[in-house]
């Protein structure tokens, strides 16, 4: 069975170019609860645990640089199945190749500076979510007793 969370990153460059509310409306639009968000600077150690498994690929440090220049928006988002429907609506990571009306081809400034993270998989969402967000500060739809 899928799962019910992914989590989302609004990069820098997605931030200072004021998209943070056009990219949340188009998640709204898609059906999405946000059951965590966060506006913050990413300092460079948390963008390297985070992005740890890119460590030896080429473009790992101009990642950390380009995740560390300005502020970022995190979030938790639910829906079911919603890695897949995320990834969906998220488009390619190249946003020449992505389909139109995705995020990534309305906001992204290229592939590395792509507009928005979005998990790969369940398993990754659980630990990149766990990452951000202590369970308290998430209020699930799918928690019954969360209001």
């Amino acid at each position: 069975m899928a799962g019910t969370k992914t989590l989302t990153i609004i990069k820098p460059g997605a931030v200072s170019h004021e998209y943070i509310g056009p990219i949340l409306n188009k998640i709204n639009e898609a059906g999405f609860h946000i059951s965590a968000m966060r506006l913050f600077m990413l300092n460079r150690q948390q963008a390297g645990n985070f992005y740890q498994v890119h460590a030896e690929k080429p473009f790992y440090n101009s990642l950390i640089e380009f995740m560390t220049s300005g502020p970022v928006v995190v979030a938790i988002l639910e829906k079911e199945n919603a890695v897949i429907e995320y990834r969906r609506r998220i488009g390619h990571t190249d946003p020449s190749k992505a389909e139109p009306g995705t995020i990534r081809k309305m906001f992204a400034e290229s592939m590395e500076r792509n507009a928005v993270h979005g998990s790969d998989s369940d398993e990754n969402a659980e630990i990149e979510c766990d990452f951000f967000f202590s369970k308290s500060e998430r209020f699930s739809i799918f928690d019954k007793h969360h209001f």
